[in-house]
C-alpha cells in the first residue's frame, strides 16, 4: 500500500468502528453481554489499528496537511467538525481506556456511567473521521 491509500484505509478503520459501536450498543440494550463484548473489543482493536496508521501517515507525509478544497458554507462547516473532531478524538482516548479498565474489573455500574459518555463521544469521533476523510480527498479535493 502506498501513502496515498493510508486516507481511504482510515476512513474504513473508522468506518468499521462505528459500525461495531453501534452494534455493541444493540447487543448490551438487547441483553446479550458476549456480543457487547466481543464489538466492543473489536471497535477497540480497530480503534487502535487506526491510531497506528494515523500516526504513521503523518509521518511519512511529515505533518503536512491536506489542504481542503471547499468554500463558503462548506468550508465554514468543514473545519467546525474538524475542529470538534480533533478535540474529542484527543478527549475519549483516555475515556475509553477508563470505561473499558471499569468492565474489564467488572465494575458495571461504573462502567455504565462511564459509557453513558463514552459511548457517543467515540461514535462521534468515529462518524466525522469517515466525513473528514470523504470531505478532503472526495467531495472537496483541492485541485
Amino acid at each position: 500500500m502506498s501513502i496515498s491509500g493510508l486516507p481511504a484505509l482510515n476512513a474504513g478503520l473508522n468506518a468499521t468502528a462505528a459500525v461495531l459501536l453501534l452494534a455493541g450498543i444493540f447487543f448490551i440494550k438487547t441483553d446479550r453481554k458476549l456480543a457487547h463484548r466481543n464489538c466492543m473489543t473489536a471497535a477497540f482493536a480497530v480503534s487502535c489499528v487506526f491510531l497506528t496508521t494515523y500516526v504513521l501517515h503523518k509521518i511519512l507525509v511529515r505533518g503536512v496537511h491536506t489542504p481542503f478544497g471547499g468554500t463558503g458554507f462548506w468550508k465554514t462547516f468543514y473545519y467546525g467538525m474538524l475542529a470538534s473532531h480533533v478535540i474529542l478524538a484527543m478527549v475519549i482516548v483516555p475515556l475509553i481506556l477508563v470505561t473499558m479498565t471499569h468492565a474489564i474489573r467488572a465494575r458495571y455500574e461504573m462502567h455504565r456511567a462511564w459509557a453513558r459518555w463514552t459511548f457517543p463521544l467515540w461514535l462521534y469521533v468515529s462518524v466525522t473521521g469517515v466525513l473528514v476523510y470523504f470531505m478532503l480527498y472526495q467531495w472537496f479535493p483541492k485541485i
